[in-house]
Protein backbone atom coordinates (compact mmCIF):
# COMPACT_ATOMS: atom_id res chain seq x y z
CA UNK A 1 0.00 0.00 0.00
CA UNK A 2 1.30 3.27 -0.59
CA UNK A 3 2.38 5.86 1.99
CA UNK A 4 0.35 8.73 0.79
CA UNK A 5 -2.98 6.74 1.11
CA UNK A 6 -5.49 7.52 3.35
CA UNK A 7 -7.61 5.33 5.89
CA UNK A 8 -10.93 7.11 3.54
CA UNK A 9 -9.10 6.34 0.72
CA UNK A 10 -8.68 2.31 2.02
CA UNK A 11 -12.17 2.60 2.51
CA UNK A 12 -13.28 4.08 -1.14
CA UNK A 13 -12.51 1.66 -3.01
CA UNK A 14 -14.21 -1.98 -1.61
CA UNK A 15 -17.58 1.07 -1.70
CA UNK A 16 -17.15 1.20 -5.33
CA UNK A 17 -16.76 -2.10 -5.92
CA UNK A 18 -19.69 -3.37 -3.87
CA UNK A 19 -21.59 -0.47 -5.31
CA UNK A 20 -21.01 -1.69 -9.15
CA UNK A 21 -21.73 -5.10 -7.83
CA UNK A 22 -24.77 -4.25 -7.07
CA UNK A 23 -25.45 -2.58 -10.27
CA UNK A 24 -24.76 -5.30 -12.09
CA UNK A 25 -26.95 -8.31 -10.27
CA UNK A 26 -30.29 -6.06 -10.05
CA UNK A 27 -33.02 -7.39 -11.69
CA UNK A 28 -33.35 -7.03 -15.97
CA UNK A 29 -29.67 -6.69 -16.04
CA UNK A 30 -27.32 -9.22 -17.32
CA UNK A 31 -24.46 -10.46 -14.77
CA UNK A 32 -21.94 -10.56 -17.88
CA UNK A 33 -18.24 -10.63 -16.60
CA UNK A 34 -17.10 -7.69 -14.69
CA UNK A 35 -13.72 -6.35 -14.45
CA UNK A 36 -11.97 -7.40 -11.19
CA UNK A 37 -11.85 -3.93 -9.17
CA UNK A 38 -9.63 -3.16 -5.79
CA UNK A 39 -10.59 -5.77 -3.50
CA UNK A 40 -12.86 -7.98 -5.64
CA UNK A 41 -11.74 -11.10 -6.88
CA UNK A 42 -11.53 -11.93 -10.83
CA UNK A 43 -14.53 -14.47 -11.52
CA UNK A 44 -16.66 -13.12 -7.97
CA UNK A 45 -19.42 -11.75 -10.92
CA UNK A 46 -19.48 -15.07 -12.41
CA UNK A 47 -19.68 -17.48 -9.34
CA UNK A 48 -22.25 -14.95 -7.55
CA UNK A 49 -26.10 -15.72 -8.49
CA UNK A 50 -28.56 -13.22 -8.98
CA UNK A 51 -31.44 -12.94 -6.19
CA UNK A 52 -34.34 -12.46 -8.47
CA UNK A 53 -34.29 -13.08 -12.43
CA UNK A 54 -35.62 -16.03 -15.01
CA UNK A 55 -33.77 -18.95 -14.20
CA UNK A 56 -32.77 -21.18 -16.94
CA UNK A 57 -33.74 -24.49 -17.68
CA UNK A 58 -32.67 -27.37 -15.82
CA UNK A 59 -30.69 -29.79 -18.15
CA UNK A 60 -31.55 -33.75 -18.47
CA UNK A 61 -30.77 -36.06 -15.82
CA UNK A 62 -28.46 -37.31 -18.20
CA UNK A 63 -26.32 -34.76 -17.97
CA UNK A 64 -26.03 -33.77 -21.84
CA UNK A 65 -27.30 -30.63 -23.19
CA UNK A 66 -28.21 -31.99 -26.38
CA UNK A 67 -32.02 -31.82 -27.75
CA UNK A 68 -34.79 -32.91 -25.74
CA UNK A 69 -36.13 -36.31 -26.34
CA UNK A 70 -38.69 -36.89 -29.02
CA UNK A 71 -42.67 -37.73 -27.58
CA UNK A 72 -43.36 -41.32 -27.74
CA UNK A 73 -45.82 -42.46 -30.76
CA UNK A 74 -49.29 -43.39 -29.66
CA UNK A 75 -50.08 -46.93 -28.99
CA UNK A 76 -51.33 -48.40 -32.19
CA UNK A 77 -49.90 -46.23 -34.00
CA UNK A 78 -47.35 -49.44 -35.63
CA UNK A 79 -50.47 -51.16 -36.54
CA UNK A 80 -52.20 -48.66 -38.64
CA UNK A 81 -48.91 -48.28 -40.26
CA UNK A 82 -49.18 -51.91 -41.40
CA UNK A 83 -52.72 -51.59 -41.90
CA UNK A 84 -52.26 -48.26 -44.33
CA UNK A 85 -49.11 -50.24 -45.84
CA UNK A 86 -50.99 -53.38 -46.46
CA UNK A 87 -54.19 -51.57 -47.97
CA UNK A 88 -52.11 -49.49 -50.22
CA UNK A 89 -50.38 -52.86 -51.68
CA UNK A 90 -53.75 -54.11 -52.10
CA UNK A 91 -54.66 -51.48 -54.47
CA UNK A 92 -51.75 -51.29 -56.71
CA UNK A 93 -52.84 -52.44 -60.28
CA UNK A 94 -51.22 -55.83 -60.26
CA UNK A 95 -51.94 -56.76 -57.21
CA UNK A 96 -54.76 -59.39 -58.49
CA UNK A 97 -52.94 -60.55 -61.79
CA UNK A 98 -49.89 -61.74 -59.32
CA UNK A 99 -52.57 -63.09 -56.77
CA UNK A 100 -54.39 -65.21 -60.22
CA UNK A 101 -50.95 -66.24 -61.30
CA UNK A 102 -49.00 -66.59 -58.08
CA UNK A 103 -52.44 -69.32 -56.24
CA UNK A 104 -52.97 -70.84 -58.92
CA UNK A 105 -49.32 -71.92 -59.84
CA UNK A 106 -49.08 -72.78 -56.02
CA UNK A 107 -52.00 -74.52 -55.73
CA UNK A 108 -51.06 -76.86 -58.59
CA UNK A 109 -48.02 -77.47 -57.51
CA UNK A 110 -48.73 -78.39 -54.29
CA UNK A 111 -51.56 -80.55 -56.25
CA UNK A 112 -48.55 -82.62 -57.94
CA UNK A 113 -46.92 -83.15 -54.73
CA UNK A 114 -50.48 -84.52 -52.93
CA UNK A 115 -51.27 -86.56 -55.91
CA UNK A 116 -47.92 -88.09 -55.85
CA UNK A 117 -48.29 -88.98 -52.29
CA UNK A 118 -51.39 -89.95 -52.30
CA UNK A 119 -51.86 -92.43 -55.22
CA UNK A 120 -48.33 -94.56 -54.47
CA UNK A 121 -50.49 -97.19 -52.43
CA UNK A 122 -53.35 -97.38 -54.93
CA UNK A 123 -50.44 -97.33 -58.03
CA UNK A 124 -49.21 -100.52 -56.25
CA UNK A 125 -52.72 -102.32 -55.72
CA UNK A 126 -53.57 -101.80 -59.38
CA UNK A 127 -50.04 -102.90 -60.42
CA UNK A 128 -48.71 -100.20 -61.27
CA UNK A 129 -45.02 -98.05 -60.83
CA UNK A 130 -45.81 -96.04 -57.88
CA UNK A 131 -45.67 -93.01 -60.11
CA UNK A 132 -48.03 -94.05 -62.43
CA UNK A 133 -51.12 -91.56 -61.32
CA UNK A 134 -48.10 -89.02 -60.89
CA UNK A 135 -46.83 -89.12 -64.19
CA UNK A 136 -50.05 -88.43 -65.77
CA UNK A 137 -51.05 -85.66 -63.56
CA UNK A 138 -47.80 -84.05 -64.69
CA UNK A 139 -47.91 -84.85 -67.84
CA UNK A 140 -51.64 -82.68 -68.02
CA UNK A 141 -50.21 -80.42 -65.52
CA UNK A 142 -47.55 -79.43 -68.21
CA UNK A 143 -50.42 -79.62 -71.35
CA UNK A 144 -52.21 -76.71 -68.85
CA UNK A 145 -49.75 -74.63 -68.58
CA UNK A 146 -49.24 -74.20 -72.42
CA UNK A 147 -52.96 -73.75 -72.17
CA UNK A 148 -52.60 -71.19 -69.13
CA UNK A 149 -50.44 -69.17 -71.12
CA UNK A 150 -52.01 -69.70 -74.35
CA UNK A 151 -55.14 -68.10 -73.02
CA UNK A 152 -53.48 -65.21 -70.73
CA UNK A 153 -52.14 -64.11 -74.34
CA UNK A 154 -55.12 -63.85 -76.40
CA UNK A 155 -57.16 -61.25 -76.87
CA UNK A 156 -60.19 -60.92 -75.46
CA UNK A 157 -62.24 -60.67 -78.81
CA UNK A 158 -60.62 -63.96 -79.85
CA UNK A 159 -61.45 -65.21 -76.17
CA UNK A 160 -65.50 -64.03 -77.76
CA UNK A 161 -65.11 -65.84 -80.57
CA UNK A 162 -64.40 -69.49 -79.12
CA UNK A 163 -67.83 -69.16 -77.36
CA UNK A 164 -69.95 -70.99 -80.20
CA UNK A 165 -67.47 -73.72 -81.27
CA UNK A 166 -66.58 -74.48 -78.00
CA UNK A 167 -70.13 -75.04 -76.90
CA UNK A 168 -71.06 -76.74 -80.19
CA UNK A 169 -68.01 -79.34 -79.60
CA UNK A 170 -68.73 -80.48 -76.26
CA UNK A 171 -72.43 -80.70 -76.93
CA UNK A 172 -71.40 -82.81 -79.41
CA UNK A 173 -68.88 -84.78 -77.44
CA UNK A 174 -71.43 -85.18 -74.44
CA UNK A 175 -73.72 -86.65 -76.84
CA UNK A 176 -70.55 -89.08 -78.04
CA UNK A 177 -70.45 -90.21 -74.86
CA UNK A 178 -74.35 -91.89 -74.54
CA UNK A 179 -73.08 -93.95 -77.55
CA UNK A 180 -72.78 -97.35 -76.89
CA UNK A 181 -69.30 -98.20 -77.71
CA UNK A 182 -67.46 -94.74 -77.07
CA UNK A 183 -68.26 -94.05 -74.09
CA UNK A 184 -67.66 -95.70 -70.91
CA UNK A 185 -68.36 -95.94 -67.19
CA UNK A 186 -66.18 -95.60 -64.65
CA UNK A 187 -67.59 -95.41 -60.44
CA UNK A 188 -71.25 -95.90 -62.42
CA UNK A 189 -71.35 -92.95 -64.10
CA UNK A 190 -71.29 -92.76 -68.07
CA UNK A 191 -69.50 -89.95 -69.12
CA UNK A 192 -66.38 -90.55 -70.46
CA UNK A 193 -64.41 -91.47 -73.83
CA UNK A 194 -61.96 -93.48 -74.12
CA UNK A 195 -58.83 -92.00 -76.14
CA UNK A 196 -56.89 -95.28 -76.19
CA UNK A 197 -53.70 -96.33 -73.55
CA UNK A 198 -54.78 -95.08 -70.18
CA UNK A 199 -56.00 -91.73 -71.40
CA UNK A 200 -59.64 -91.11 -71.03
CA UNK A 201 -61.46 -87.64 -71.94
CA UNK A 202 -64.43 -86.32 -69.58
CA UNK A 203 -66.52 -83.87 -71.79
CA UNK A 204 -69.06 -82.32 -69.11
CA UNK A 205 -65.89 -80.90 -67.47
CA UNK A 206 -65.15 -78.89 -70.44
CA UNK A 207 -68.91 -77.95 -70.19
CA UNK A 208 -68.51 -75.75 -67.25
CA UNK A 209 -65.38 -73.52 -69.63
CA UNK A 210 -68.18 -73.67 -72.72
CA UNK A 211 -71.22 -72.66 -70.53
CA UNK A 212 -69.05 -69.51 -68.90
CA UNK A 213 -67.64 -68.19 -72.54
CA UNK A 214 -70.84 -68.66 -74.37
CA UNK A 215 -73.10 -67.39 -71.47
CA UNK A 216 -70.75 -64.21 -70.92
CA UNK A 217 -70.44 -63.39 -74.76
CA UNK A 218 -74.99 -63.85 -74.86
CA UNK A 219 -75.16 -61.69 -71.96
CA UNK A 220 -72.79 -58.80 -72.94
CA UNK A 221 -74.05 -58.91 -76.29
CA UNK A 222 -77.63 -57.89 -74.73
CA UNK A 223 -76.83 -56.03 -72.40
CA UNK A 224 -75.12 -53.56 -75.33
CA UNK A 225 -78.58 -53.59 -77.28
CA UNK A 226 -79.81 -52.95 -73.84
CA UNK A 227 -82.34 -55.87 -74.27
CA UNK A 228 -81.10 -57.20 -70.24
CA UNK A 229 -83.99 -54.70 -68.73
CA UNK A 230 -86.67 -57.40 -69.83
CA UNK A 231 -86.84 -60.83 -67.84
CA UNK A 232 -87.28 -62.98 -71.32
CA UNK A 233 -84.34 -61.89 -72.44
CA UNK A 234 -82.14 -62.91 -69.24
CA UNK A 235 -83.38 -66.20 -69.48
CA UNK A 236 -83.77 -67.00 -72.90
CA UNK A 237 -81.79 -69.05 -74.36
CA UNK A 238 -78.81 -68.89 -71.13
CA UNK A 239 -81.11 -71.20 -69.25
CA UNK A 240 -82.91 -73.37 -71.74
CA UNK A 241 -79.03 -74.46 -73.39
CA UNK A 242 -77.99 -74.76 -69.64
CA UNK A 243 -80.73 -77.19 -69.19
CA UNK A 244 -79.78 -78.71 -71.99
CA UNK A 245 -76.06 -79.67 -70.84
CA UNK A 246 -77.58 -80.96 -67.64
CA UNK A 247 -79.90 -82.60 -68.88
CA UNK A 248 -77.12 -84.33 -70.89
CA UNK A 249 -74.65 -84.66 -67.94
CA UNK A 250 -77.69 -86.80 -65.59
CA UNK A 251 -77.93 -89.25 -68.54
CA UNK A 252 -74.59 -90.21 -67.00
CA UNK A 253 -75.71 -89.88 -63.80
CA UNK A 254 -72.82 -87.26 -62.97
CA UNK A 255 -74.63 -84.79 -60.30
CA UNK A 256 -71.89 -83.46 -58.75
CA UNK A 257 -71.10 -82.15 -62.19
CA UNK A 258 -74.66 -80.67 -62.41
CA UNK A 259 -74.35 -78.98 -59.22
CA UNK A 260 -71.48 -76.91 -60.39
CA UNK A 261 -73.27 -75.74 -63.79
CA UNK A 262 -76.00 -74.94 -62.12
CA UNK A 263 -73.81 -72.51 -60.05
CA UNK A 264 -72.30 -70.91 -62.81
CA UNK A 265 -75.82 -70.56 -64.14
CA UNK A 266 -77.03 -68.78 -60.87
CA UNK A 267 -73.74 -66.34 -60.63
CA UNK A 268 -74.40 -65.45 -64.49
CA UNK A 269 -77.85 -64.67 -63.61
CA UNK A 270 -76.77 -62.75 -59.55
CA UNK A 271 -73.92 -60.91 -62.50
CA UNK A 272 -76.47 -59.70 -64.85
CA UNK A 273 -78.88 -57.74 -62.21
CA UNK A 274 -81.70 -60.07 -62.41
CA UNK A 275 -84.51 -59.32 -59.76
CA UNK A 276 -84.69 -61.03 -56.67
CA UNK A 277 -88.28 -62.90 -57.39
CA UNK A 278 -86.94 -64.40 -61.49
CA UNK A 279 -83.72 -65.37 -59.17
CA UNK A 280 -86.11 -67.37 -56.60
CA UNK A 281 -88.37 -69.16 -59.32
CA UNK A 282 -85.18 -70.28 -61.02
CA UNK A 283 -83.69 -71.13 -57.53
CA UNK A 284 -87.17 -73.10 -56.71
CA UNK A 285 -87.34 -74.88 -59.72
CA UNK A 286 -83.78 -76.24 -59.56
CA UNK A 287 -84.05 -77.61 -55.86
CA UNK A 288 -87.20 -79.34 -56.92
CA UNK A 289 -85.38 -80.96 -59.70
CA UNK A 290 -82.11 -81.46 -57.36
CA UNK A 291 -84.90 -83.31 -54.43
CA UNK A 292 -86.46 -85.12 -57.42
CA UNK A 293 -82.98 -86.86 -58.23
CA UNK A 294 -82.13 -87.49 -54.92
CA UNK A 295 -84.97 -88.50 -53.41
CA UNK A 296 -84.87 -91.83 -56.51
CA UNK A 297 -81.58 -93.01 -56.47
CA UNK A 298 -80.86 -95.02 -53.31
CA UNK A 299 -77.03 -93.90 -53.97
CA UNK A 300 -77.68 -90.35 -53.34
CA UNK A 301 -79.75 -90.46 -50.68
CA UNK A 302 -76.61 -93.04 -48.62
CA UNK A 303 -74.60 -89.67 -49.25
CA UNK A 304 -77.04 -87.08 -47.95
CA UNK A 305 -77.46 -89.62 -45.06
CA UNK A 306 -73.82 -89.64 -44.29
CA UNK A 307 -73.62 -86.03 -43.90
CA UNK A 308 -71.92 -85.45 -40.54
CA UNK A 309 -71.63 -89.16 -39.22
CA UNK A 310 -68.88 -90.86 -36.60
CA UNK A 311 -69.76 -94.24 -37.63
CA UNK A 312 -69.48 -96.26 -40.84
CA UNK A 313 -72.87 -97.80 -39.90
CA UNK A 314 -73.50 -101.28 -40.26
CA UNK A 315 -73.11 -101.93 -43.95
CA UNK A 316 -70.54 -99.74 -44.78
CA UNK A 317 -72.22 -96.96 -46.17
CA UNK A 318 -70.28 -94.07 -44.50
CA UNK A 319 -67.29 -95.58 -45.12
CA UNK A 320 -65.53 -93.11 -46.61
CA UNK A 321 -66.90 -90.09 -44.84
CA UNK A 322 -66.03 -91.30 -41.47
CA UNK A 323 -62.16 -92.20 -42.56
CA UNK A 324 -61.97 -89.09 -44.40
CA UNK A 325 -62.65 -87.27 -40.81
CA UNK A 326 -60.33 -89.71 -39.68
CA UNK A 327 -57.76 -88.75 -42.01
CA UNK A 328 -58.30 -84.76 -40.98
CA UNK A 329 -58.26 -85.68 -36.74
CA UNK A 330 -55.03 -87.48 -37.20
CA UNK A 331 -53.42 -84.61 -39.07
CA UNK A 332 -53.33 -82.56 -35.58
CA UNK A 333 -51.14 -78.86 -36.39
CA UNK A 334 -48.96 -80.03 -38.45
CA UNK A 335 -49.41 -83.19 -39.70
CA UNK A 336 -47.92 -87.10 -39.56
CA UNK A 337 -45.08 -86.07 -42.48
CA UNK A 338 -44.89 -86.12 -45.83
CA UNK A 339 -45.79 -89.52 -47.47
CA UNK A 340 -46.55 -90.81 -43.66
CA UNK A 341 -50.44 -91.21 -44.00
CA UNK A 342 -52.11 -94.38 -42.82
CA UNK A 343 -55.76 -93.38 -44.52
CA UNK A 344 -53.87 -94.08 -48.10
CA UNK A 345 -53.60 -97.82 -47.01
CA UNK A 346 -56.49 -99.10 -48.34
CA UNK A 347 -58.62 -97.34 -45.51
CA UNK A 348 -59.97 -94.13 -47.47
CA UNK A 349 -61.51 -94.64 -51.28
CA UNK A 350 -60.22 -92.56 -53.45
CA UNK A 351 -57.25 -90.61 -51.90
CA UNK A 352 -55.55 -88.96 -54.69
CA UNK A 353 -58.93 -87.93 -56.05
CA UNK A 354 -62.32 -86.67 -54.05
CA UNK A 355 -60.63 -86.59 -50.85
CA UNK A 356 -57.01 -85.69 -51.48
CA UNK A 357 -58.28 -82.73 -48.96
CA UNK A 358 -57.84 -85.70 -46.31
CA UNK A 359 -54.82 -86.64 -47.30
CA UNK A 360 -53.38 -83.25 -47.12
CA UNK A 361 -54.63 -82.60 -43.69
CA UNK A 362 -53.52 -86.00 -42.48
CA UNK A 363 -49.72 -85.58 -43.69
CA UNK A 364 -49.33 -81.54 -43.70
CA UNK A 365 -51.76 -80.70 -40.49
CA UNK A 366 -54.26 -77.95 -40.35
CA UNK A 367 -50.91 -75.29 -41.24
CA UNK A 368 -51.33 -77.13 -44.89
CA UNK A 369 -54.56 -77.20 -44.96
CA UNK A 370 -55.49 -73.71 -43.97
CA UNK A 371 -52.56 -72.82 -46.66
CA UNK A 372 -54.74 -74.68 -49.51
CA UNK A 373 -57.50 -72.64 -48.12
CA UNK A 374 -55.86 -69.25 -47.92
CA UNK A 375 -54.54 -69.84 -51.54
CA UNK A 376 -58.15 -70.23 -53.00
CA UNK A 377 -59.15 -67.29 -50.78
CA UNK A 378 -56.42 -65.00 -52.74
CA UNK A 379 -57.67 -66.59 -56.24
CA UNK A 380 -61.52 -65.83 -55.55
CA UNK A 381 -61.12 -62.54 -54.10
CA UNK A 382 -58.39 -61.55 -57.52
CA UNK A 383 -61.31 -63.14 -59.55
CA UNK A 384 -64.34 -60.86 -57.83
CA UNK A 385 -61.43 -57.74 -58.12
CA UNK A 386 -61.33 -58.09 -61.89
CA UNK A 387 -65.31 -58.78 -62.70
CA UNK A 388 -65.91 -55.38 -59.71
CA UNK A 389 -63.50 -53.02 -61.86
CA UNK A 390 -63.66 -53.83 -65.18
CA UNK A 391 -65.96 -51.81 -67.91
CA UNK A 392 -66.65 -54.49 -70.23
CA UNK A 393 -69.43 -56.48 -69.66
CA UNK A 394 -67.86 -59.22 -71.08
CA UNK A 395 -64.54 -59.52 -68.66
CA UNK A 396 -67.07 -58.90 -65.77
CA UNK A 397 -69.13 -61.89 -66.80
CA UNK A 398 -66.68 -64.57 -67.90
CA UNK A 399 -64.84 -63.24 -64.70
CA UNK A 400 -67.31 -63.76 -62.42
CA UNK A 401 -68.60 -67.15 -64.21
CA UNK A 402 -64.70 -68.61 -63.43
CA UNK A 403 -65.15 -67.35 -59.92
CA UNK A 404 -67.90 -69.10 -59.08
CA UNK A 405 -66.85 -72.51 -60.78
CA UNK A 406 -63.47 -72.83 -58.91
CA UNK A 407 -64.78 -71.47 -55.17
CA UNK A 408 -68.01 -73.22 -55.52
CA UNK A 409 -66.37 -76.60 -56.73
CA UNK A 410 -63.94 -75.99 -53.84
CA UNK A 411 -66.53 -75.80 -51.15
CA UNK A 412 -68.37 -78.89 -52.65
CA UNK A 413 -65.88 -80.85 -52.11
CA UNK A 414 -64.12 -79.46 -48.97
CA UNK A 415 -67.43 -79.59 -47.53
CA UNK A 416 -67.94 -83.26 -48.30
CA UNK A 417 -64.39 -83.94 -46.64
CA UNK A 418 -65.57 -82.21 -43.51
CA UNK A 419 -68.95 -83.91 -43.39
CA UNK A 420 -70.86 -80.58 -43.58
CA UNK A 421 -72.03 -81.70 -47.37
CA UNK A 422 -73.09 -84.75 -49.18
CA UNK A 423 -70.17 -86.46 -51.09
CA UNK A 424 -71.00 -85.05 -54.78
CA UNK A 425 -67.79 -86.60 -56.31
CA UNK A 426 -66.09 -83.29 -57.71
CA UNK A 427 -62.62 -83.02 -57.58
CA UNK A 428 -60.91 -80.28 -55.30
CA UNK A 429 -59.81 -77.55 -58.59
CA UNK A 430 -56.54 -77.70 -60.02
CA UNK A 431 -55.60 -80.08 -56.78
CA UNK A 432 -57.19 -83.11 -57.12
CA UNK A 433 -55.70 -85.77 -59.71
CA UNK A 434 -57.39 -85.71 -63.08
CA UNK A 435 -56.38 -84.33 -66.18
CA UNK A 436 -60.23 -83.75 -67.88
CA UNK A 437 -60.47 -81.54 -64.96
CA UNK A 438 -57.11 -79.92 -64.79
CA UNK A 439 -57.13 -78.48 -68.49
CA UNK A 440 -60.19 -76.28 -68.38
CA UNK A 441 -59.58 -74.91 -65.26
CA UNK A 442 -55.99 -74.15 -65.79
CA UNK A 443 -56.94 -72.82 -69.47
CA UNK A 444 -59.81 -70.26 -67.49
CA UNK A 445 -57.02 -69.20 -64.90
CA UNK A 446 -55.31 -68.03 -68.09
CA UNK A 447 -58.63 -66.33 -68.98
CA UNK A 448 -58.57 -64.33 -66.22
CA UNK A 449 -54.72 -63.69 -65.96
CA UNK A 450 -56.17 -62.34 -69.51
CA UNK A 451 -58.80 -59.68 -68.16
CA UNK A 452 -56.59 -58.57 -65.36
CA UNK A 453 -53.55 -57.56 -67.91
CA UNK A 454 -56.24 -56.13 -69.84
CA UNK A 455 -56.79 -53.20 -67.34
CA UNK A 456 -55.82 -50.11 -68.27
CA UNK A 457 -54.13 -49.34 -65.37
CA UNK A 458 -51.99 -52.95 -65.13
CA UNK A 459 -51.09 -52.25 -68.55
CA UNK A 460 -49.16 -49.31 -68.02
CA UNK A 461 -47.99 -50.73 -64.77
CA UNK A 462 -46.86 -53.43 -67.14
CA UNK A 463 -45.32 -51.38 -69.70
CA UNK A 464 -43.25 -49.26 -66.92
CA UNK A 465 -41.66 -52.86 -66.24
CA UNK A 466 -40.26 -53.44 -69.46
CA UNK A 467 -36.09 -53.12 -69.93
CA UNK A 468 -36.60 -50.92 -72.38
CA UNK A 469 -39.60 -48.77 -71.08
CA UNK A 470 -37.72 -48.43 -67.68
CA UNK A 471 -34.12 -47.69 -68.73
CA UNK A 472 -35.65 -44.81 -70.47
CA UNK A 473 -37.47 -43.58 -67.84
CA UNK A 474 -35.61 -43.75 -65.04
CA UNK A 475 -31.90 -42.90 -66.60
CA UNK A 476 -30.79 -39.66 -65.95
CA UNK A 477 -30.32 -36.85 -68.90
CA UNK A 478 -26.83 -35.24 -68.14
CA UNK A 479 -25.66 -32.28 -69.95
CA UNK A 480 -22.40 -32.46 -71.37
CA UNK A 481 -19.90 -30.18 -70.02
CA UNK A 482 -16.30 -29.30 -71.27
CA UNK A 483 -13.47 -30.84 -69.24
CA UNK A 484 -11.63 -27.59 -69.76
CA UNK A 485 -8.77 -29.77 -71.20
CA UNK A 486 -7.02 -27.42 -74.13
Amino acid sequence: MAADESPSARGAAPSRATAAISRAFTPGRLAGALPAGPGLPAGAALRSRPATGARRPAASRGGGHGPAPAPRPPRGAGVRRMYEQARRAWDRPLTAYYLILGSSLLITVLGLVMVYSASMIKALELAKPGTYFFRKQFLAAVIGAALMLLASRMPVKLHRALAYPLLMGTVFLMVLVQVPGIGMSVNGNQNWIYLGGPFQLQPSEFGKLALILWGADLLARKQHKRLLTQWKHMLVPLVPVTFMLLGLIMLGGDMGTAIILTAILFGLLWLVGAPTRLFAGVLSVAGLLAFLLIKTSPNRMSRLSCMGVSEPGPDGSCWQAVHGIYALASGGWFGSGLGASVEKWGQLPEPHTDFIFAITGEELGLAGTLSVLALFAALGYAGIRVAGRTEDPFVRYAAGGVTTWITAQAVINIGAVLGLLPIAGVPLPLFSYGGSALLPTMFAVGLMIAFARDDPAAKAALAMRRPGVRWKTMRRRVTKRPSGER
